[in-house]
């Protein structure tokens, strides 16, 4: 009896320490693949603060012998990069307020509200993510310079106000709420607005945090739309900015190379302060339904 238990104990002890094992070799892995991925990034803060000269210097060098922070300051007199990042500011705030208030009616009524056709009309929505921009790209142009919209913040927002992405999104999140809770809340009286304002928006905010995320980062990266829409300075947007930089100075490589630090700033502390809710709400989106 006691030698099963020591033998119980033994390979309990075994398995323990091969789990510990696998998982030190998993984080290393992960630790070299991350770094591999930091890279790019890591070369372009230090390119930044380099001269011109020592930018492309072989062998690499990764820490500059002088760091010239000046470049910093150059890039905002260079271009008119306040007026880009207004920009992108706007479209990217307005944009995400627009398609979070569209995306949770619509998801709410998806899913917490029954209508005759309401399968046939989400998969005839959701199925619109499939269609390529580039398919309706045209007569979406058509239409605003219709309307006398191009060349106008407006066009850009109007045209990105709905995301059958973000109903599909947030549609898989709202039914993992039991509908019993909607059910007694209209029993006591409370309405369709009162339910989804006090009951399920409380209850999502891993999910509308991650289509925040998701939906301001596109946003401030979209190059294409308002390359098409967009043709006076004043309306341009950062990635147009950087672009019109690259152009003139095609040879100011760490000031190239600042103004792009300096564009996915935002983003990055919008991924890393909400970093923690955007994991849950994709995990739970998709696993819960």
């Amino acid at each position: 009896m006691e030698e099963a238990t020591v033998l119980k104990g033994t390979q309990k002890k075994i398995k323990k320490e091969t789990l510990n094992y696998r998982e030190g070799i998993m984080i290393a892995v992960l630790s070299i693949l991350s770094l591999v991925v930091l890279i790019p990034f890591i070369w372009m803060l230090s390119a930044s603060l380099k001269e011109n000269n020592d930018v492309f210097s072989v062998p690499i060098q990764w820490i500059p012998t002088k760091f010239r922070w000046e470049n910093y300051a150059e890039i905002w007199t260079t271009i008119p990069l306040v007026t880009f990042f207004k920009n992108t500011a706007f479209l990217s705030v307005t944009i995400t307020l627009i398609q979070l208030l569209t995306s949770s009616f619509a998801a709410y009524g998806f899913s917490k509200m029954a209508f005759k056709g309401r399968d046939i009309l989400f998969l005839a929505y959701i199925g619109t993510i499939a269609v390529p921009w580039q398919v309706y790209m045209i007569p979406q142009f058509i239409m605003m310079r219709q309307l006398g919209l191009t060349d106008s913040l407006l066009s850009l927002v109007l045209m990105q106000a709905f995301n059958a992405f973000g109903v599909f999104l947030l549609k898989q999140y709202y039914e993992s709420i039991p509908d019993s809770l909607c059910e007694s809340a209209r029993i006591d009286g409370l309405t369709e607005w009162g339910i989804y304002r006090r009951i399920i928006l409380p209850l999502t905010k891993p999910a509308l945090a991650s289509l925040t995320i998701i939906t301001f980062v596109n946003t401030w990266n979209d190059y294409m739309g308002p390359f098409i829409y967009l043709t006076s300075t004043e309306n341009k947007t950062i990635q147009l900015g950087l672009k019109m930089f690259v152009s003139l100075y095609d040879a100011e490589y760490a000031l190239i190379m600042a103004a792009s630090v300096i564009s996915i700033l935002p983003v990055g502390i919008i991924f890393l302060s909400m970093q923690k809710y955007f994991v849950e709400g994709i995990a739970s989106s998709g696993v819960k339904g």
